[in-house]
């Protein structure tokens, strides 16, 4: 039994030792706090990229669609004619088929890449001796882990501004001089339906023998040494095509991307505002239990 001199000094004791253990407590909090701000200044940040890379593909949208609608009268002339021709891909023993897929080099889109992709890998599992020429990194990297072999070569750069005749003609000069004699070459891109969707597709460019054997391509009355030249001038029109369309798709879909990254650090940044601001009130509250406390002790 503890004598009456005693009992002073062990309440003194306890006085003192129970502040020391609010301090500790007092500095987790105050750490606490410093994190969470440092995660609203870093959320506030984004959101601020987010915000102006969608007022960014909102105004280089508007040039995209009009690329768009342009490009649509090169393509849609070729295609009528063929149409018009009847104009069927020759299909014999040894011929193939090049795909050139029409993607870009940017990322930050959403799944724009990825869909085309899943399209190549899908008419690779029904011709998979079929060669690709491929225009953007993106589907690049995503075909070279799963289909290398079937790469003869890519080009970069693409999708770095509005995409031109003078681009589609270069490109369709590098697929003419492939050694190869394809049966078919089928351009893949994604066709622009409206501002929130698109679907990857696929549109012919027929061969020289294939132009030729149309049963009405001979109404046209053109002669057989232009053959190569309309093929040629045909291919580049739908490249064109391709890559116009698909361009007004990636900006369409870097602005939904945007805006709804933009809408999630908006939620994230109310949840870590309540959250900090109820963290600092604890604080608060322990340093007034702090006071309290010690006043109380130094009264007794």
């Amino acid at each position: 039994m503890l004598s009456r001199a005693a009992r002073p000094a062990l309440k003194a004791g306890a006085a003192v030792a129970r502040p020391a253990t609010l301090n500790a407590t007092s500095a987790a909090n105050y750490a606490t706090l410093r994190e969470i701000e440092g995660r609203l200044k870093s959320i506030r940040n984004i959101e601020k990229i987010t915000k102006t890379m969608k007022i960014v593909a909102s105004t280089k949208l508007t040039r995209a669609q009009r690329a768009m609608t342009e490009s649509r009268a090169y393509g849609q002339t070729s295609n009528t004619v063929f149409e018009k021709a009847e104009t069927k891909p020759l299909e014999g023993e040894g011929k193939k088929t090049l795909l050139v897929v029409c993607s870009s080099d940017k990322g930050l889109c959403g799944g724009i890449h990825s869909g085309m992709t899943r399209k190549v890998r899908k008419i690779l599992l029904e011709k998979p001796d079929a060669d690709l020429v491929i225009l953007g990194e993106k589907c690049k990297a995503q075909l070279g882990r799963s289909n290398a072999k079937n790469i003869l070569f890519s080009v970069a750069g693409v999708g770095k501004d509005v995409p031109t005749f003078a681009d589609a003609s270069a490109i369709a000069d590098q697929i003419a001089m492939l050694k190869t004699d394809y049966a078919s070459i089928n351009i893949i891109y994604n066709k622009f339906l409206n501002a929130q969707s698109y679907e990857p597709v696929v549109v012919e460019a027929f061969s020289e023998e294939a132009i030729a054997a149309s049963p009405n391509f001979a109404a046209f009355e053109i002669e057989d040494e232009a053959l190569g030249n309309i093929r040629e001038y045909a291919l580049a029109n739908s490249i064109y095509w391709a890559l116009a369309e698909g361009h007004a798709c990636e900006q369409s879909a870097r602005r939904n991307a945007m805006d709804n990254a933009s809408k999630n650090a908006g939620d994230m940044i109310n949840r870590f505002q309540i959250l900090f601001n109820r963290t600092r009130q604890a604080v608060i509250t322990g340093e007034l239990v702090e006071i309290i406390t010690g006043a109380a002790a130094s009264e007794e």
